[in-house]
């Protein structure tokens, strides 16, 4: 099960632990980050609770809900030894719809040789990747929150106007505990009526 979310409250943009790695791609491009809220878990509303709210890996999630298999768009990166910090969108094959708006620092030195080039490939979510070589792990989400979408986040997930979104801090660890990543991810609207790009 997931940890409980700390209590529901404005989070500091300052300090707050529960936006790493979010922060530091904000921090690095001199943007302030946009406005954030953590929530339980429990009050994230649907489809986003089904979405969010469990100890799953968010790629299989999103594909057994959007019906179809995911690919990577890099937004940028950095590499700070062996660690691969990069900004992300995840894209549903065959249309490039945007599914999942993330930032995640990796943890190279803990992955075998072929998910390490694999993930420095750039081509696949971390989530297939884990997949594909078979490596154990389990998922730990840390928080939930609601945010307000800005230029940066509207871009990446092709929405038009400020809109309301949902997303989760969430740990992937491995059979020691130890951190394989650390990942912030945002959900795009999924109503019907959402206002997304066309092209």
């Amino acid at each position: 099960m997931p940890e409980s979310a700390p209590p529901a409250g404005r989070v500091s943009v300052a300090s707050d632990a529960h936006i790493f790695p979010l922060k530091e791609f904000y921090s690095r491009a001199k943007l302030p980050l946009p406005r954030i809220e953590v929530i339980a878990g429990d009050v994230v509303p649907e489809p986003y609770k089904s979405l969010l709210v469990h100890s799953n890996d968010m790629t299989p999630t999103l594909e057994s809900f959007h019906k179809s298999d995911i690919h990577l768009e890099i937004l940028s990166r950095e590499r700070r030894g062996d660690f691969y910090f990069r900004e992300v969108v995840l894209q549903l094959d065959g249309t490039d719809q945007p599914v999942e708006f993330g930032a995640i620092k990796i943890s190279l030195a803990l992955f075998p040789p072929r998910a390490r080039q694999l993930i420095l490939g750039e081509r696949l979510p971390l989530g297939t990747i884990l997949k594909v070589c078979e490596v154990n792990h389990s998922t730990v989400a840390k928080a939930f929150f609601q945010l307000e979408s800005d230029e940066l986040i509207n871009r990446a997930l092709g929405l038009r106007a400020t809109a309301a979104l949902y997303g989760r801090r969430a740990n992937i660890l491995d059979s020691q505990k130890r951190p394989l990543s650390e990942i912030v991810e945002i959900l795009p609207p999924t109503t019907a009526n959402a206002e997304t790009d066309a092209t």
